[in-house]
């Protein structure tokens, strides 16, 4: 769908009232009979109307781009989110939301070590095509961005921020900001030139999760905003990974917890997901391949079919058909759904 300026004028008119968000923007959009009607019927006054105008004259100048949920470019598991926002601004290469996605996300105050490892693993999904979901803090976010950014070519990254997209926090990420720009895109759905309040945060991160088809979690402490990523991501029914560390270090708290107690998948590293040239051959090649040859996919049809049932098909473990199960994913040939996986 294309949308020319007014009607952008009239969905930003909606949601920068006060004391409307998605809900209330998608209840009076219902109510009215549409975006024109809805718009008309808040009759917001002269000074919500400048606002916009601004906003939408600054995002002109800025090369920024907005996207609502009716169009193509919207992320899709994004809007699968209940009360998901309804118009997101872009600044970068808007088809960066087209790709298939991983989240990644960790504590600000990571080690080197658990950077690295972070850094690596994003570096590797970036490379066969996965572009790779943060929030641009400093630690885990930045290594999760610049991991992708090695990667070869563009449509690397995507950092979901809580201020407007023209907003750089924290300014110590300047650089990786302009990078993300050239070779990704920054993704907000507060207005252009929003300075971030504390609870715009924890949406932020409601957004990284819902637009990753699963979730890496890498250091973080037990009450953080990585762990509330990994809540989100769970309450939408992604798949989680955790990075485990020495359990004497508070940072490894989180990810261990969600291991321990079943919510995540235990992570090494690259190796989960890539294991060895041998596998990065197979991903590469599985576009071409006959579907009928893998007897794993063959398994899966519209009925959703659980990893146990899998296993007792294909003749082996659980354990043995996880890492399948995610490359199958990845390559959009399956889904997990209540019940088990389908064919996507």
């Amino acid at each position: 769908m294309n949308m020319n300026d007014n009607d952008l004028f009239n969905r930003l008119l909606i949601l920068r009232s006060p004391n409307i968000g998605p809900v209330r923007y998608n209840a009076l959009v219902a109510q009215f009979g549409g975006i024109d009607m809805a718009a008309r019927a808040i009759n917001a006054d002269d000074g919500v109307r400048d606002c916009v105008a601004r906003e939408m004259e600054m995002a002109r100048k800025l090369n920024i781009t907005y996207i609502c949920d009716d169009m193509d470019v919207y992320p899709k598991n994004l809007k699968m989110i209940k009360n998901h926002p309804p118009v997101l601004s872009v600044r970068g290469n808007v088809a960066t939301l087209t790709r298939r996605a991983v989240g990644i996300v960790g504590t600000r105050h990571a080690t080197v070590a658990g950077m690295n490892i972070v850094a690596d693993i994003a570096e590797k999904f970036a490379s066969h095509g996965v572009a790779v979901v943060s929030g641009m803090a400093m630690g885990t976010d930045a290594a999760a961005h610049r991991g992708a950014l090695r990667a070869r070519g563009a449509e690397n990254t995507v950092a979901v921020v809580a201020g407007g997209v023209d907003y750089i926090w924290p300014v110590e990420n300047e650089s990786l900001y302009w990078d993300i720009v050239e070779r990704g895109a920054v993704v907000s759905e507060m207005p252009v030139g929003f300075v971030p309040q504390g609870q715009n945060f924890v949406m932020r991160n409601r957004w990284i999760a819902g637009i990753g088809d699963f979730l890496i979690l890498g250091e973080a402490d037990l009450k953080s905003g990585s762990m509330k990523t990994a809540h989100f991501a769970h309450e939408s029914n992604r798949k989680i990974f955790a990075i485990p560390s020495h359990p004497s270090d508070s940072r490894a708290m989180g990810p261990n917890s969600l291991i321990k107690s079943g919510v995540a998948e235990l992570c090494n590293g690259a190796s989960d997901f890539f294991d060895d040239e041998k596998n990065e051959k197979k991903l590469k090649k599985n576009e071409q391949k006959n579907a009928s040859e893998n007897s794993l996919l063959d398994a899966i049809g519209t009925i959703p079919v659980s990893e146990s049932v899998l296993s007792e098909i294909v003749k082996k473990t659980v354990s043995e058909i996880k890492s399948d199960l995610v490359i199958l994913e990845l390559q959009g040939l399956v889904r997990k759904v209540d019940g088990g996986y389908v064919r996507a």
